[in-house]
């Protein structure tokens, strides 16, 4: 994949119809109102990877009525916010996002970060949540890339079924080539891609007929080739540690106090993979273990 005067020329042909379709079709979601601010987006961010928007919607609405600033979240243990993630899934997250909390509010005043580069130093942001929280919180010109934005270029610009498993340069390239040169059309854009992919352009069963780029979509163009790369990574849940990992966690979510061995040991039958989740949780400091052979979310 390279980057030609061809696909900036492509990438004009592209904008208005993408922001034109997102301005009539965009979902009405809490972290896009005006009122979310920048703290809104950035809880938004941390709880819809890997998660649909479905179950984020009461999470997060619950999460921002507890805890409407970083200072707030920062206040708390962060075994608080483990057990406020619920059953959103890869609660490290929780982790994540009370540690960039406290951040905030010993660094920056309590305010999210309008620069790049200081969310980029946020523990728990990576590239991904740095653009996204500049670009949807500050309207600021970045490459968003995620799986959505990223089989939405794969199939308009690039011509395949779906973009490689991981992330890779070419794509950035791409990506930084395909952005409008306006920081409130380059955010806006950005936005738009992605709900093109999560709403029309999905993995399983394009919406083709309700695309606005379709007529001009090179994998369309193409005849719509089946995908010849490497196996697209599954997810499976049932049997696995993360299924054992969520039992034991949801167990000390609703415990008020900490909760003795034996009753973790009846969570799951087999010890050995149990055994395996709960040094796993502990390792990732979700879990705390205690010396009377206890175990509590973390308070520190």
């Amino acid at each position: 994949m390279t980057v030609t005067a061809a696909t900036q020329q492509t990438s004009a042909l592209l904008h208005a119809p993408v922001i034109d379709w997102f301005d009539a079709h965009a979902r009405d979601l809490p972290w896009r109102r005006p009122e979310a601010g920048p703290w809104g987006v950035m809880v938004s961010e941390f709880m819809l990877q890997q998660t649909p928007v479905s179950r984020v919607l009461p999470v997060y609405e619950q999460w921002l009525a507890r805890w409407p600033s970083p200072a707030a979240l920062a206040a708390e243990a962060p075994g608080e916010a483990v057990r406020a993630w619920g059953r959103l899934g890869y609660p490290r997250r929780a982790l994540r996002l009370h540690a960039a909390a406290t951040a905030i509010t010993e660094r920056h005043g309590g305010e999210v970060p309008s620069d790049h580069a200081a969310l980029l130093a946020l523990p728990g942001v990576g590239e991904y949540t740095a653009a996204a929280v500049a670009s949807f919180a500050y309207g600021q010109r970045h490459a968003v890339l995620d799986t959505n934005v990223r089989r939405v270029f794969a199939r308009a610009v690039t011509g395949v079924q779906y973009p490689p498993n991981a992330t890779t340069a070419a794509e950035r390239r791409l990506a930084r080539e395909l952005l409008p040169q306006r920081e409130p059309v380059a955010a806006r854009w950005a936005a738009a891609t992605m709900e093109l992919g999560a709403l029309v352009c999905t993995a399983r069963t394009p919406a083709c007929g309700s695309c606005p780029i379709a007529d001009r979509c090179a994998w369309r163009a193409a005849g719509s080739p089946a995908h010849d790369g490497p196996p697209r990574r599954g997810q499976t849940y049932a049997g696995t540690d993360r299924q054992v990992r969520g039992k034991l966690l949801a167990v000390l979510r609703e415990a008020v106090a900490p909760v003795p061995q034996a009753v973790l040991d009846a969570v799951w039958d087999e010890p050995v993979q149990r055994a395996r989740a709960l040094d796993g949780l502990v390792a990732d400091g979700l879990v705390e273990p205690l010396d009377d052979g206890t175990y509590r979310l973390p308070l520190t």
